[in-house]
């Protein structure tokens, strides 16, 4: 009779009350961009692509928007996703609709989740939405207004409830209709979060287990209050990047998380990425911004609590800037060690608890090192069945260095991501080549 107490104490205490889609813990999201991804542009060739992107450990994928795109301020000769014409129609330079429910209905049998990116904070100029009066924000002379250098949208009035509904109808239209698994919504911090909060408690009553992300950092306390899974870990990617650039360094990154630990709710969902489709058109790729850093920084987004995110690219070897509003296909490297190293950080996330997001993952424990330039981590999950540890040394320089680390209480027989086993001391000396990293799992 004890020994079947305790095993049902030990069973309750590993129960957590899951906030968010039980199948988003312990996924990685790719974001599809469709047009760039191969050499036809289609979702009927992206089609193709799924096994690979299942065979590397991709869970979620996020197409960016397919939608029809404005003309009459089009930059480009094919113009921006995020210029949309119709919310409810498909861009034929994608396919048709029979193609997307194609590539949507073998997605779902691999077992994959796909979210839209959705544009709410605006449409195109020429859209039918336009006609409506008090639908857009317009100037003294009633000309349409933009925001920023956007000069092919026009920015939406949500003081009009009549738009509103019309706004969550199409979202209805995508996950009624076509199927769809949640949305990434384009500069989610510029719509009103009243909208969202509204929009998504309706949506999710037909479906519970949709998954939301939002593109913003700055008001991701209010919005993953109710209507977002994971917001985008804008500052954290920053960081990184002027660590690789040798402007920040061990302690900044540390100032980061206590940061967006004091001010962020610990349920929501940080992604974390060194590129997505703004960065690597606008900013320049991840070689050009961190350099020989970037397998360290590929490495550490799955260390550190979030999802990781790959972007279109990034398991080919592409290595160059995609032009945003032209036919740009991704570079196509078969050799590619980027690949391998992703697979084998999506095959640790999936099988360690530890890893998972929270709020079933792990929190993130600083490890104590005499070495300012090393950045050292463990995550450690308790379980009756399960005793699951990651470890990881992080060389945070441009030069080989030496360290000791405190691992007590952690000490133990451990696989490294390279499968090697090894026996951790309480006093750990380690000598790490500039940029690399060693990850443990016990």
């Amino acid at each position: 009779m004890i020994a079947l107490a305790s095993l049902c104490l030990a069973s309750c205490a590993e129960k957590v009350e899951l906030r968010h889609p039980k199948w988003a813990y312990d996924a990685t999201i790719y974001e599809l961009n469709t047009r760039q991804a191969t050499e036809e542009g289609t979702f009927q060739a992206a089609e193709a692509l799924l096994p690979t992107l299942k065979e590397n450990g991709i869970d979620i994928i996020w197409v960016m928007p397919c939608q029809p795109i404005g003309v009459i301020t089009r930059k480009g000769s094919l113009g921006s996703y995020y210029s949309i014409i119709d919310y409810c129609a498909i861009n034929p330079e994608f396919g048709t609709r029979a193609d997307f429910e194609h590539f949507l209905n073998e997605a779902h049998k691999l077992g994959f989740k796909v979210i839209l990116d959705w544009v709410a904070n605006h449409t195109a100029p020429d859209s039918e939405w336009t006609k409506n009066d008090g639908w857009h924000y317009r100037d003294s002379l009633g000309n349409l207004m933009v925001q920023y250098d956007w000069t092919d949208i026009s920015k939406l009035n949500y003081e009009n409830q009549d738009m509103r509904q019309e706004m969550l109808k199409a979202m209805h239209w995508w996950m009624d209709s076509i199927g769809i698994d949640g949305f990434r919504c384009d500069v989610a911090g510029e719509v009103p979060t009243d909208f969202w909060n509204w929009a998504m408690a309706d949506l999710r009553q037909t479906h519970p287990d949709m998954f939301t992300l939002a593109e913003d950092e700055d008001k991701a306390q209010e919005l993953t209050e109710t209507a977002f899974d994971m917001y985008y870990g804008w500052s954290l990617h920053h960081a990184m990047n002027k660590v690789a650039q040798g402007e920040m360094g061990v302690e900044d990154l540390w100032a980061n998380f206590a940061k967006a630990d004091s001010t962020i709710r610990p349920e929501a969902i940080r992604m974390n990425f060194i590129s997505n489709h703004d960065e690597n058109s606008w900013n320049g790729t991840e070689q050009e911004r961190m350099g020989a850093a970037v397998p360290l920084f590929q490495a550490f987004c799955y260390v550190v609590p979030g999802m990781p995110m790959i972007y279109t690219g990034q398991l080919s070897g592409n290595h160059h800037r995609l032009a945003f509003f032209e036919k740009d296909m991704i570079d196509i490297d078969e050799e590619s060690s980027e690949a391998a190293l992703y697979k084998q950080l999506n095959d640790l996330r999936e099988r360690n608890k530890a890893l998972f997001s929270p709020e079933a993952g792990a929190p993130m424990l600083r490890l104590k090192t005499d070495n300012d330039k090393i950045f050292a981590c463990v995550r450690h999950k308790e379980g009756r069945w399960h005793n699951n540890t990651v470890i990881a040394v992080m060389n945070m320089s441009g030069e080989e260095q030496t360290v000791q680390v405190d691992l007590v209480g952690y000490e133990g027989r451990y696989r490294c991501l390279c499968g090697e086993k090894h026996i951790l001391q309480t006093k750990q000396t380690f000598t790490l080549k500039p940029w690399s990293f060693k990850i443990y799992e016990k």
